[in-house]
């Protein structure tokens, strides 16, 4: 059995661990010496303008970009087969196949990931409102995107890379969601979200990461944000005063 000071460091070591990062395509550089380390057990904002290396960094986590530069290290492996059982991603575009409904998609997760819940998601479903068997293709985005959600948070990940998961949802369902994804996560998980929707957001946010021209500008709590009576947005605007270079 591990001793207290093994099981301290099991739960402290960096779910996520960047080293010297660049990523170019061509003679684009998109990610240009990011290092960041986080901690597991928090919700993270990954905050930036367009253009700033967000989307890069998120594929490059998960496994889906291979030719980088630096040392990059989720769960404490390389990306790849082993990090990938531990990740739970939601993408910013659609991946659900035309025919498929709500619960094909929730037997093809519960088949395909051993850590899938398939009750919880029968349960999430009832609460998003969506209908078992309508095909994909005749949903709106919203609906696509809240099935999406439910599919991703019913797995146990240790790692929920969450990729603009509020972009076509109407305000009215942003806090529903965000609630969501605040009671359906593992207290020693990590949530990574990026997000443009800051000040719907920033209550759930325990970390903010903010880069911009393919560097980290940002790394901090919003705890230390808020002891100084600032809102994450405020600071957001501060560190990208020059956003509309980066677009």
């Amino acid at each position: 059995m591990a001793s207290i000071i093994e099981m301290d460091e099991i739960y402290s070591a960096p779910v996520i661990d960047v080293k010297n990062l660049h990523k170019s395509y061509g003679k684009n550089q998109v990610l240009n010496g990011v290092s960041v380390s986080l901690k597991p057990g928090q919700i993270i904002g990954l905050l930036g303008p367009n253009g700033c290396g967000k989307t890069s960094l998120i594929k490059i986590l998960t496994g889906l970009i291979n030719d980088y530069e630096g040392e990059v290290k989720v769960g404490g492996y390389k990306p790849g087969v082993e990090s990938k059982s531990m990740v739970a991603y939601l993408p910013e575009k659609t991946y659900l196949a035309d025919w498929m409904r709500p619960i094909d998609a929730i037997n093809y997760f519960d088949d395909f990931f051993a850590d899938f819940d398939k009750e919880k998601a029968l349960k999430m479903m009832k609460h998003f409102n969506l209908p078992m068997k309508q095909k994909a293709k005749t949903m709106s985005k919203g609906m696509q995107e809240k099935l999406q959600l439910l599919l991703v948070m019913s797995r146990k990940a240790k790692l929920y890379i969450l990729d603009e998961p509020l972009g076509g949802v109407d305000p009215a369902a942003r806090s529903f969601i965000l609630d969501t994804i605040m009671n359906n996560y593992s207290k020693n998980s990590t949530v990574l979200l990026s997000t443009h929707l800051i000040h719907d957001v920033e209550r759930i946010f325990d970390h903010v990461l903010m880069i911009g021209k393919g560097q980290v500008l940002f790394d901090e709590d919003t705890a230390n944000i808020r002891a100084e009576g600032k809102s994450v947005e405020e600071v957001f605007k501060e560190v990208f005063h020059f956003a509309w270079e980066v677009n």
